[in-house]
């Protein structure tokens, strides 16, 4: 992970994170002074940030929102202090409110970028100053560190191509805390495509199937907003194995690139988890990415063990094919 250090310090009123990456300074100065490069990483997972104003100048102005997977925005601003281009640039970081102004009783920091080169790539140093302790102590409490390293993290695929972050890894499985599961698959195809294939049922009939072996009898599928679904599969003659079926309702819908979802076994007592499908496109692949949110740490162990990395990766083999068919 890039992110190596986290550190508070109360009595100089910082928050001090450092991360290091395989890529030049320069290569790392354009992923945090352009937007379209800073949506894909500065919301920690299930937070994605949207950029729908950004001045990079000083005196300019940045305003951006980080989304839920249940459709709660938080907002923030950047004021650019100092900008010195490939070095570094310093903002003034304030929580909004859906108005564009500061939030009432949450604080304001002033935030400085550092990059520097290393042997290997460069250096992030990420210094937060607050104007009292108790401004440090508030972020802190509402997951400042363990969400600044979270969204930091991601990183690594920003800097690289898509398919030089995927290359040879098939579907990847990531255990991000107790709670949290990352799974990515990059697959040869338009997003577009892609997104039709998790939602129309004609097509997720031809390779929402796991393992071989099995069919999908049932596919019913509403994918607005407070609209149901309704998968089931059943072994063929052969397999060993009983029919069953998950439900659930969609939360989120963002075409063609996010959908948030609820999945809870059919006819069990067993808690739904939260799916949070996120896509992105890049020369012609498509990155699928899906955080998954389970209850707690056990019902995370006993799904993982069920082999369901495996059973997705046959999946998206076939998605491929179906994506090469219709396409």
């Amino acid at each position: 992970m890039p992110v190596t250090d986290v550190t508070t310090d109360p009595e100089a009123l910082t928050m001090t994170l450092t991360a290091e990456f395989p890529a030049s300074v320069d290569r790392l100065w354009k992923a945090f002074t352009d937007p379209a490069q800073l949506e894909r990483f500065w919301g920690p997972p299930g937070w994605p940030a949207t950029f729908p104003r950004f001045d990079f100048e000083v005196g300019g102005r940045a305003d951006y929102y980080m989304t839920s997977p249940k459709g709660e925005k938080a907002g923030g601003a950047w004021e650019f202090l100092e900008i010195d281009e490939p070095r570094g640039f310093t903002v003034l970081d304030s929580f909004v409110d859906a108005e564009g102004r500061p939030a009432e009783g949450m604080p304001t920091m002033r935030v400085v970028f550092a990059f520097e080169p290393t042997e290997t790539g460069s250096k992030l140093v990420n210094t937060s100053y607050f104007t009292s302790a108790e401004a440090l102590e508030q972020v802190v409490a509402m997951g400042g560190v363990e969400g600044s390293t979270m969204a930091f993290n991601q990183l690594d695929r920003v800097l690289q191509s898509l398919r030089e972050y995927a290359q040879g890894k098939g579907t990847r499985t990531e255990i991000l805390d107790d709670t949290h599961v990352r799974i990515t698959r990059l697959v040869e195809g338009p997003l577009d495509l892609v997104w039709r294939a998790h939602q129309e049922p004609e097509l997720l009939q031809q390779w929402l199937l796991g393992p071989d072996g099995w069919r999908m009898s049932v596919c019913e599928v509403d994918p607005s907003v407070g609209g149901k679904y309704r998968y089931a599969w059943e072994p063929l003659e052969g397999t060993e194995g009983q029919s069953f079926g998950f439900d659930g309702e969609t939360l989120l819908s963002e075409a063609p690139r996010r959908a948030v979802t609820t999945e809870h076994m059919t006819g069990t007592d067993f808690p739904s988890t939260l799916n949070d499908l996120n896509l992105e496109e890049e020369d012609g692949a498509t990155l699928i990415t899906l955080l998954i949110e389970y209850p707690d740490k056990d019902t995370r162990d006993m799904v993982l063990a069920t082999g369901m990395t495996d059973g997705m990766e046959a999946s998206y083999g076939r998605l491929e094919g179906v994506l090469e068919r219709v396409g």
